[in-house]
């Protein structure tokens, strides 16, 4: 019952979506009556997604053919919004795609590319002053929000290696592999030599 409400209020937010970002439908011109599996792994889901030209329908529980079934975790379809990490995923085995990576790949292009313009439709409500006003605040604190995780992830990063010695530093981590790589060529050889002296 919980995930039919949740597959109509997901429907229902892609279809308002159609009315806010109107080039959405010329992105998705060519993903017509196709259809789009997602497995969701974390939940053992499977979602259909299909767009006819003036809407979006969405399955839950979909087992028939589809035209692209993607299958992975939520936090790594959430990397989806990037096009370019798609083949990336697949590569480290954190996504598995069968069927029309075109599919994919245009679902992907035309969320990514998503531009609405929230001061246009907010203006219809409070006014053009106070809605471009509101906007502006929203995108402050989005910098604000990423430029204070970025600040708090360096600050991690820099107590966990030099103050704590939890992790160390990469450049101290190249140099193991390279000790590491010197000794086995060092084992590598004296193996040889230990060879050769036995079959004398």
């Amino acid at each position: 019952m919980i995930e039919v409400i949740a597959c109509a209020a997901l429907e229902a937010t892609l279809n308002r979506l159609l009315t806010l970002e109107p080039q959405l439908t010329v992105a998705l011109e060519n993903t017509k009556h196709k259809v789009l599996c997602v497995e969701l792994r974390d939940w053992q889901q499977n979602i259909a997604l299909t767009y006819t030209g003036k809407q979006f329908m969405l399955f839950s529980q979909y087992d028939d053919a589809a035209d692209c079934k993607i299958s992975a975790n939520i936090d790594t379809l959430m990397q989806l919004t990037n096009p370019s990490l798609l083949t990336q995923l697949i590569r480290q085995d954190k996504l598995d795609l069968e069927g029309d990576l075109q599919l994919a790949q245009s679902y992907s292009n035309a969320f990514s590319n998503l531009d609405i313009n929230w001061a246009e439709h907010l203006s219809r409500y409070l006014g053009d002053a106070p809605a471009q006003h509101v906007v502006n605040c929203f995108q402050d604190a989005k910098e604000h929000g990423a430029s204070a995780n970025k600040t708090l992830q360096n600050t991690l990063t820099q107590l966990c290696q030099d103050e704590l010695r939890v992790t160390i530093h990469p450049l101290e981590l190249e140099q193991f592999k390279v000790h590491v790589r010197h000794i086995k060529n060092h084992t590598a050889q004296l193996e040889q030599r230990i060879n050769s002296l036995l079959n004398r």
